[in-house]
């Protein structure tokens, strides 16, 4: 059975989008992908319809990983339609708790800190969008060890 897997985070224009991206990549360095399927979404609506944010692109580009996602705001039925719905800070956490229609629905978010492994003092995935060229490389380098980590925990399943 696929397993479907959305990540979110306020705007869906740069953690999120990467993390798809990131993510898709391993999947396809594995040759997983006819068994995972991957999206993102925010929690906010207001950048629908854009590509990720050009620093971000960038950034991910440098390290090989394609940014091609158009934000969109989560929906209610994305909680039928995904197995994992995994937020980017706690923020982002509580407003899908309670935009979850149903208990079985909450059971299904997870935060990102929960797969970090190489970077266990970080609670949550820091939004670049303010921040400086850094900014963005420190989120790559989360969602790098995160994402690893759950393909390694899908894998072993």
């Amino acid at each position: 059975m696929k397993q479907r897997i959305l990540f979110v985070c306020l705007g869906n224009i740069c953690r999120s989008p990467a993390a798809e991206a990131m993510m898709q990549s391993l999947v396809d360095s594995r040759g997983l992908h006819d068994e995972i399927y991957l999206d993102s979404a925010g929690t906010y609506g207001g950048h629908a319809g854009e590509r990720a944010d050009a620093r971000m692109r960038r950034a991910a580009a440098a390290r090989g990983i394609d940014i091609t996602h158009r934000s969109r705001q989560v929906r209610e039925e994305d909680f039928e339609r995904f197995d994992m719905v995994i937020a980017m800070d706690d923020n982002n956490y509580e407003a899908l708790f309670r935009l979850a229609p149903s208990r079985e629905a909450q059971f299904k978010i997870f935060r990102f800190r929960e797969f970090l492994r190489r970077h266990p003092d970080w609670s949550y995935i820091p939004d670049p969008y303010y921040e400086g060229h850094e900014g963005f490389e420190l989120v790559l380098d989360l969602l790098e060890d995160g994402c690893a980590t759950l393909l390694s925990e899908i894998e072993q399943k």
